[in-house]
Parts: C-alpha cells; sequence; structure tokens
C-alpha cells in the first residue's frame, strides 16, 4: 500500500511541469488573445494529427493529459487529440531500452503508433470537417466553467494555478485507487487472462490500456518480452493507452457522448491493429 501511495504520488508530481504549461498557455489564449491569433489557430489544426502522432511518442503522459485539455478548450481538433493518443508510449520506450529490446523493433513499433495516429487523426478531421469548422471557436471559458472558477476575476496566474492544483487532485486520488486496485489484483494474474487465447487476449489487451494509469503500458510491455503475449497484442493495447489522457478529458469535457465516442475509436483501432499486425508477424 505505501509502494502504491508513494508511485500515485512521484506520477501525479512528473505531471504538474505538463499542467501549469498547458494551463498558463490557455489563460493567455483565453485572455489575451485576439482574432489574428485565433485564426491562426485555427489553420493550425489542419497539421494537427501530424505534429501530435510524431510528439505522442515520447515517453511521458504529459502529453496526452496537455492534449485533453487542449481538446476541451477548442484548441486543438478532434484529429489531433485522437493522434496524439494513439502514438502516447508512456513506459513503453524506457522499458524497452532498459530490457535491451533491439533497436530496429523500437524504432519499428515506434513507426507503427506513429502512423497509425497521424493517419486516423487526418482522416477523422477530413470526415469531420464541416462540424470542426463550425466548433474552432475558443471554448476555453467553458472548461472555466465547468471547472466553476472566476478567471476573469483571478487573473492569468492565480487561474493557472487554482487549475493546476484542481486537476493535480484529480489525478492523485484516481490513480490512487487504480493503483490500489492493481495491487489487490496481481499483476500476474491479469497476464494470465490474456495469455493463451490471441483474439479474445487482444480484446482484454485493449481493455487493459483503457485503464488510465501508466501500469497499464508497463503490464503490456513486459508480457510481450517474456513472450507471454505477441506483438500485435501489445500494440493494440498500447495503441489504446493514453496515460492519464483519457481520466482528464473526461474531467475537463462535459460532452461524455463525445468522450465515449472518443474511447470507442481508440479500443476499436487497436484491437484492428493488433489483429492485422499478429496476422502479418
Amino acid at each position: 500500500m505505501l509502494e502504491a501511495l508513494e508511485e500515485t504520488l512521484i506520477d501525479s508530481l512528473r505531471l504538474l511541469p505538463f499542467l501549469l504549461v498547458t494551463y498558463l498557455i490557455m489563460e493567455l489564449i483565453e485572455h489575451k488573445a485576439g482574432d489574428k491569433t485565433t485564426y491562426i489557430i485555427k489553420k493550425a489544426g489542419r497539421f494537427g494529427p501530424v505534429l501530435g502522432g510524431i510528439l505522442g511518442v515520447i515517453p511521458q503522459c504529459g502529453f496526452s493529459v496537455a492534449a485533453a485539455n487542449l481538446y476541451a478548450g477548442r484548441v486543438i481538433t478532434i484529429g489531433t487529440l485522437i493522434s496524439i493518443f494513439l502514438s502516447t508510449s508512456d513506459e513503453m520506450l524506457p522499458i524497452l531500452i532498459s530490457e535491451g529490446a533491439p533497436i530496429n523493433l523500437i524504432l519499428q513499433i515506434l513507426a507503427v503508433k506513429i502512423c497509425i495516429g497521424i493517419t486516423l487523426g487526418c482522416v477523422i478531421d477530413l470526415v469531420l470537417r464541416k462540424k470542426i469548422k463550425k466548433n474552432t471557436e475558443k471554448k476555453i471559458h467553458e472548461v472555466c466553467e465547468h471547472e466553476h472558477c472566476n478567471c476573469e476575476e483571478d487573473g492569468i496566474i492565480k487561474s493557472t494555478i487554482k487549475h493546476t492544483i484542481q486537476v493535480f487532485v484529480y489525478i492523485f486520488v484516481i490513480s490512487l485507487a487504480i493503483n490500489i486496485l492493481l495491487f489487490v489484483i496481481g499483476e500476474d494474474k491479469i497476464a494470465n487472462i490474456i495469455s493463451d487465447i490471441p483474439v479474445i487476449g487482444s480484446l482484454i489487451s485493449c481493455f487493459i490500456g483503457l485503464i488510465p494509469n501508466c501500469a497499464s503500458s508497463v503490464i503490456l510491455t513486459e508480457m510481450y518480452l517474456e513472450n507471454i503475449i505477441e506483438l500485435g497484442t501489445m500494440i493494440g493495447g498500447l495503441l489504446v493507452n493514453s496515460g492519464l489522457g483519457l481520466l482528464i478529458l473526461f474531467k475537463v469535457n462535459k460532452d461524455k457522448k463525445e468522450n465515449f465516442v472518443i474511447i470507442g475509436l481508440l479500443y476499436a483501432m487497436g484491437f484492428i491493429s493488433a489483429l492485422v499486425i499478429n496476422l502479418i508477424f
């Protein structure tokens, strides 16, 4: 239990810089951005999935957390958000490197995640381009209303700190509950559930990837390295895994139906990718 508490505290503290920077940017846009800046943000959204897919592979779930907040404020498009979520590697990369995995294997896995993230993100933005055009107006103030804060009265710095503390506490409490649950269940039991049945294993692997915690990427990567699951099964689960991004999305984005659609897209892409990769390799 103490280990779970310590791990939760460390993981939460690692996110503080990302939360501070993200909310500072959102506050600056809300308070200072004029029509020209807003126009640039809207236009940059076209290339958002490409940039998001590349940045997402950096081994840190802070980008997915930042993306969830920025999407709730409509600073980035849904395609960019999906791209970042799919490419997010979380703890996969440091584990593969520390375990001495071949460099070409690591590069192939990262390339697959980037390509899938960029492709689906661009397709989603293309299909929903009309809806995106109608909804590109700044909605950062709606995030503030959802958090019941007085951003205009508090000012940029105070509002940034207030948002950061609120989300930090939220992350800590939920992450602690998840870590305790994983401690009670045991990682070995989770591994045994998906080790022997390929298709069902891929379904379960993607479900594990939905757990908003760094532990899910650790479990999936370790199981692959120990030859418990296939390459595609691991990648499928890791595509679905977005660190704490989904957790924050449900907190800051008030459209819950939209949040579940995003989960559905992530899960479907993860499962399909798992099956295809397992067939090829």
